[in-house]
């Protein structure tokens, strides 16, 4: 009995990898195989957004989206034009899931759960006739010339015509070993997306005390990030420190994660800070400085703040002295800190690192050293910050490469 030859074999159950699959079927007509290497389907998207997934950004052109990408963005700006934001939005409720986009510029089905995706996605795989292949982990690939050769761990061989390979981003260069005896240069993957570790910190009896608007930044250094920042029992966490360590991740990584930060906890220059100070001393000079919070601070946060500054504790505006307002201006825009380590935001592990992407044409994702072999989603050299850029890059990417293969077959 003849081995069976697939038209397309996609490698990975993420989102990428189901983006590339439906649409290398090309509506059913491509016999296409997806292979996930554990028994779980659409992990990533499962946790996304609190499980709500954050299926793409608010980002109407491929000129505003690059720039929320620590690497690889402008190298995606062609395919971005191709199949963007509005694209991914458009595929979605052309298939009955409604999205709605959030204040801060995030999209997320009206359903608020994330099953509303998994659902279309599936849905859209069966109807294309997809065939998903579970535990089935890659142990090799290889190319005898007219067919791909596909060796999986439990010993089981296929081959297909096309093999799209979206099997995510690791924290271990092991994980790319299969992957690089193609003949593929690889990044060394690093973490990106964490927040920060800070054990000696005086403030983590303070945890789950947020400000609105803050900046972080890592001093003797160009690395600074502003958003919502938040205490944890741990550290910090929220978008500024999230973005932050997602732009430095290499430098971080290099710095085994022990650094100092600087926190400015409302998002003010020194002048203006010292100016809005001054201010309410002179309106309020009866006012108990510990009992004022300024600036969206938690009151709270405030008080520990002022304590820093040498503040005590019946000590009005009119009597801050000269010294002791300008720590208090310090503190409010200059707080150090040291890290010492970091921790995996929540459920959604991102690397930087893997497949160059010198390595692939940026409008197919076709290996240019190699026809009929492409890889999409986080197993390239590509991360953007929170807010659904990742989910952006899977959907493109998949998107892209399953139409290629689809193309070139039709040929």
């Amino acid at each position: 009995m003849a081995t069976k030859i697939w038209d397309v074999i996609v490698v990975g159950g993420g989102a990428a990898g189901f983006f590339a699959a439906i649409e290398a079927s090309k509506s059913g007509e491509n016999q296409v195989l997806l292979l996930e290497k554990t028994n779980k389907l659409l992990s990533k998207v499962k946790v996304s957004g609190g499980g709500r997934c954050n299926v793409t950004h608010h980002c109407d052109y491929a000129s505003e989206l690059i720039q929320h990408y620590p690497r690889g963005g402008k190298s995606l700006r062609k395919g971005f034009e191709k199949f963007g934001c509005k694209e991914t939005r458009k595929w979605f409720e052309n298939r009955k899931v409604p999205l709605k986009v959030e204040a801060d510029g995030r999209v997320f089905p009206k359903s608020d759960s994330s099953q509303s995706i998994i659902s279309c996605l599936m849905d859209e795989a069966s109807k294309n006739d997809v065939q998903l292949k579970l535990q089935s982990e890659v142990a090799a690939v290889t190319n005898n010339g007219t067919n791909f050769l596909v060796k999986l761990t439990s010993g089981e061989s296929l081959q297909s015509q096309k093999i799209i390979i979206c099997s995510g981003g690791h924290p271990k260069s092991a994980a790319y070993q299969w992957i690089s005896k193609l003949g593929v240069n690889i990044s060394q993957p690093i973490p990106s997306l964490f927040t920060f570790k800070v054990p000696d910190s005086d403030y983590k009896d303070l945890m789950g005390l947020s400000v609105p608007n803050a900046w972080v930044q890592i001093p003797g250094t160009k690395w600074k990030q502003d958003g919502p920042l938040l205490i944890t029992h741990w550290g910090f966490s929220a978008p500024a420190v999230i973005k932050l360590s997602a732009w430095a991740a290499i430098d971080l990584h290099l710095r085994s994660y022990q650094f100092p930060i600087l926190i400015n906890w409302c998002r003010e220059t020194e002048e203006a800070v010292k100016g809005a100070l001054e201010e309410f001393k002179k309106q309020h000079p009866k006012k108990l400085v510990k009992k004022q919070a300024l600036f969206a601070i938690p009151s709270r946060l405030w008080e520990r703040i002022a304590n820093e500054a040498g503040i005590i504790e019946e000590q009005r505006f009119v009597d801050i002295s000269k010294k002791n307002l300008n720590k208090l201006v310090e503190m409010l825009v200059r707080h150090p800190f040291k890290v010492n380590g970091k921790t995996t935001f929540k459920e959604e592990f991102v690397t930087c690192g893997g497949v160059d992407l010198n390595e692939v044409h940026l409008q197919t994702f076709e290996c240019k050293k190699t026809e009929g072999l492409y890889f999409a989603g986080e197993v390239l050299n590509v991360d953007g910050v929170t807010g659904g850029f990742n989910f952006q890059h899977a959907w493109t990417s998949g998107y892209l490469s399953g139409k290629s293969a689809a193309d070139s077959l039709a040929k």
